[in-house]
């Protein structure tokens, strides 16, 4: 493996020179896991050699915490890890419940082997982590403040499967009841805030590491009470989370993707987690859509979904002798409209369009600044999209996130108002929301910094039947009567594909086999291409080199109807 080690490479942000080989050793760890497990005989033995090494170097390790967490530098001014101070993040909380899982696989075998490993399992767990989740309750992915999102699952999920399997001396019962306690209190928390329709504000990509992150402590809280703790089948948001994944399915492996997340995400998602919450949930349909993966070649599991992942994924009788029709909601005549996060997802029938419109807020969880944006998949390929989110680095979470060209309003299928996108903050948000089974209609001119704009109202509309999607926007500006050029207001499109731009008409032909998509407009609104290209390999491997955005220049005019038409053979 080429690691580039140089001190360039440790101070500019890019947290996957040290990521890399940090998630390698830990997935080399799981396969060793599995393979101790199933290798009979003597022949298991060099497999559990490797679980040792692999062990022995995470508790050798100064730290679990991934750098990009850690608080060291705030609370002690260093840029290294405190190993005295243990910052309890992700990293750690899956490093704990990896060696939890693999004590529990393995742990008599360990004992004859290797004796005195397992003490130190237990060690480093309460010192890097037990202990560090009761000395400080100011953990910000709590929620005390009301505020959580996905790593409050993921950790606490974490630190219940360790709290279960590691504290089992005769002297832990009293602490670890008191740990198991927090952790349903925290997860308690996350379910408070989950909207009753199952919305997901951090997007489909984040479901995997928040909501289903939940659905998964849950399911080893059931185990670990004899399912006298089975809140699933009576809460609606629980039941609603389950559905959220095959709500937001464009199909064929192509999902709505707002917020920080790919519309082609990876296919080696645990969806046996989300096969084992349909059967609690009693939700078919989420059931058959996990399925469907499994019936075309999906793998059982997959080491980099961590271990506890692994272990369910390789071990589940109905996930493995499974199989379902392929359900694919883009070939189904349907629409979910989910009013905690004011999105509409509109199908029609037979592989036509798909239409996506989200009101919201700009402070929402992993947030983009996509107020009053739009998706449009043809059959079941974007092509009007959003371009979703890069690599991650030391900017993406800072102060200088909406600085890059993804997040802002400007590279999203939403106006652009007198010079101006949309600001980042909870205020600047969709109001006067209308929805109907194939329509939204809202109002944007407080997702604007803008003070001559009074009102911008746009609705998007999916003419069922028709293969066809109208867009119409109207405002009320106020003349501009500065002594320059009036700034530009524009209605912008951001388009995958090859697009080929007429006066009034821009035709573009999908990344993958699928219909063109027509858009059409007053060929009076004077129209230009801006193409941007990227190197970022979250970004290519999904869209490929390059986006274009269509940018519809529409000064001195007070509305504009655009129309999207699935081009016919």
């Amino acid at each position: 493996m080429d690691v580039d080690w140089s001190p360039s490479s440790r101070t500019d942000g890019d947290r996957v020179s040290w990521e890399t080989p940090a998630f390698a050793l830990q997935e080399r760890l799981s396969r060793a896991v599995l393979l101790a497990a199933a290798t009979p005989g003597e022949e298991s033995d060099r497999w559990l050699d490797e679980v040792v090494d692999g062990a022995w170097l995470l508790c050798e390790q100064s730290s679990w915490c991934w750098p990009a967490h850690d608080d060291t530098r705030t609370r002690h001014g260093s840029v290294l890890a405190t190993v005295t101070d243990p910052y309890l993040d992700l990293g750690a909380g899956e490093v704990v419940g990896q060696l939890a899982w693999l004590d529990h696989v393995l742990g008599d075998r360990l004992d004859s082997r290797y004796p005195g490993v397992r003490e130190r399992l237990r060690h480093e767990a309460r010192v890097r982590v037990f202990d560090p989740f009761v000395r400080r309750r100011d953990w910000h992915w709590i929620g005390l403040d009301g505020r959580v999102h996905n790593w409050n699952p993921w950790i606490h999920g974490n630190v219940l499967v360790a709290a279960l399997r590691l504290l089992d001396g005769p002297d832990d019962r009293e602490e670890r009841a008191r740990i198991v306690a927090l952790c349903i209190e925290g997860l308690d928390r996350y379910v408070a805030v989950l909207p009753e329709d199952g919305a997901i504000d951090e997007g489909y990509a984040y479901w995997w590491n928040g909501a289903c992150r939940l659905l998964e402590a849950l399911d080893v809280l059931a185990h670990a009470t004899g399912e006298n703790l089975d809140p699933v089948p009576e809460v609606a948001a629980l039941r609603g989370i389950v559905a959220f994944p095959h709500r937001m399915h464009l199909g064929d492996g192509w999902y709505v993707n707002v917020s920080d997340g790919q519309a082609l995400p990876p296919r080696t998602q645990p969806w046996h987690s989300l096969l084992r919450a349909a059967r609690r949930a009693g939700d078919a349909e989420a059931a058959a859509h996990a399925l469907s993966y499994r019936a075309q070649g999906a793998p059982a599991a997959h080491e980099a979904e961590g271990l506890g992942r692994l272990l369910r994924g390789a071990t589940d009788p109905e996930w493995l002798g499974g199989s379902a029709p392929v359900v694919t909601p883009s070939a189904e005549e349907g629409s979910v409209f989910l009013p905690s996060t004011q999105m509409l997802v509109a199908r029609e029938r037979g592989g036509g369009l798909t239409l996506v419109i989200k009101g919201g807020n700009n402070a929402e969880n992993h947030d983009h600044n996509d107020v009053g944006s739009v998706i449009v998949a043809s059959g079941a390929v974007p092509v009007v999209v959003d371009p979703g989110r890069p690599t991650y680095t030391a900017q993406t979470f800072s102060a200088a996130r909406y600085s890059m060209w993804m997040m802002q309003s400007d590279w999203h299928s939403a106006p652009f108002i007198r010079g101006s996108g949309q600001s980042a903050g909870r205020r600047f948000a969709a109001r006067d929301v209308e929805d109907s089974p194939d329509a939204l209609a809202l109002e944007l001119a407080d997702a604007y910094d803008v003070a001559a704009l009074r009102s911008w109202r746009r609705e998007a509309r999916l003419d069922r039947g028709e293969r066809r999607v109208v867009i119409r926007d109207a405002w009320d500006l106020e003349p501009w009567e500065g002594e320059d050029d009036e700034p530009d207001t524009s209605v912008r499109f951001v388009l995958a594909g090859a697009v080929e731009l007429a006066p009034g008409r821009a035709r573009v032909t999908p990344i993958e086999a699928a219909p063109p998509l027509i858009l059409s407009w007053d060929p009076g609104v004077p129209a230009a291409t801006v193409v941007k290209e990227f190197d970022d390999p979250m970004l290519t491997e999904v869209w490929g080199a390059s986006l274009a955005r269509l940018d519809l220049d529409v000064r001195g005019r007070a509305e504009l109807a655009v129309t999207l038409t699935q081009e016919t053979p």
